[in-house]
Formats: C-alpha cells, structure tokens, sequence
C-alpha cells in the first residue's frame, strides 16, 4: 500500500475545454490556491487579427492543496473542473519543484514567459501552430513578443512573424 503524500502539494486538474478561467474562479472561491498560467494567443479569422488570451496549458491548472486537511473531492465538483489527474485513488502531485519554477517565470498578470533568450541569428523550431516542427533561423525580434523568422521550406528561406512563445532554440 501507497504512503500517504502529506503536505502542501501542487495537483493538476484537467478542466473543460476553455473553462481554466472559470475553473480557475471557483476554485479561488472555495478558498484554494489556484495556478493558472496565461498567454497571449494571435487569432486570425477572416483576413482580420487579434489577441486573446489563451490558456498556457490547455485543459489544465494546478492547485495547491495537503490532501490530510483539504477537502480535494470536492476539485472535481467544482464548476469548470472534468476532474484531478488521480493516481488510483488519490490526486497525483505534480513533482516538486514544477510548479514553483513556473510560477518564478509568471509575471504578475498571470503571464508565462519563457526564459529562454532568443537573438537575432539563432536556429529555432516552431513548437506550435500550423507551422509547427519548421526549423528556421530568426531574422530579428519587436518589442510585442514576436520574431520574424527565415523558415527553411520550398528549397529557400520563407519570411514568417511568429509569437516567440511557440520558438524554441535549437544547438547545432
């Protein structure tokens, strides 16, 4: 039989497509402690743009709790929560440590922000979106959390504005 995990612990809990925020709310009403990372998210739809704010991680947040004081059933009841990532029969804990870096790169908003630091001439791949898995170097970088990138496609170099969230860099 499994110990006991006592003491305060990060839980994810995966929630209802787009409802972290209302998840999120609820919980914070019941009086628990609530991580949900934001980004900022470029949406085209007919031949206009604008920004919304998305989820980090889709279809989760984390929520801190002592499973021997907290009354963690009642996460799963909660508007906006489908349930906790479980192990058997107790929430999993998200390992130490996790959390607690995320929450170091969060601005005060609730915006996460890689640490990584691009510059102009680094190689990168595209990690999210329609042109995820391009390898690309980046031409140079604005102030508004973009990059444009020359992607190697159609046997040339193909201009691209990206978010530099979905940018990782790559060792060569």
């Amino acid at each position: 039989m499994r110990a006991a995990v006592c003491g305060r612990r990060w839980y994810a809990a995966n929630t209802l497509p787009n409802r972290e925020a209302l998840a999120s709310s609820q919980l914070l009403r019941q009086g628990f402690e609530v991580y949900f990372p934001k980004r900022r998210k470029t949406v085209r739809h007919a031949r206009r743009t604008h920004e919304r704010i998305v989820s980090f991680f889709p279809g989760y947040l984390f929520v801190s709790m002592d499973l021997s004081v907290d009354r963690w059933r009642s996460v799963n009841g909660t508007i906006g929560v489908r349930a906790l990532v479980m192990d058997s029969e107790r929430p999993l804990p998200v390992p130490a440590g996790i959390v607690e870096n995320l929450r170091e790169m969060t601005d005060e908003l609730g915006f996460l922000h890689r640490v990584e630091k691009l510059r102009p001439g680094d190689r990168v791949k595209v990690l999210d979106g329609p042109l995820a898995d391009m390898i690309g170097t980046i031409e140079r970088l604005d102030g508004n959390h973009r990059a444009r990138v020359l992607l190697d496609m159609l046997h040339g170099k193909i201009p691209a504005v990206l978010e530099r969230i979905v940018l990782s860099g790559m060792t060569i």
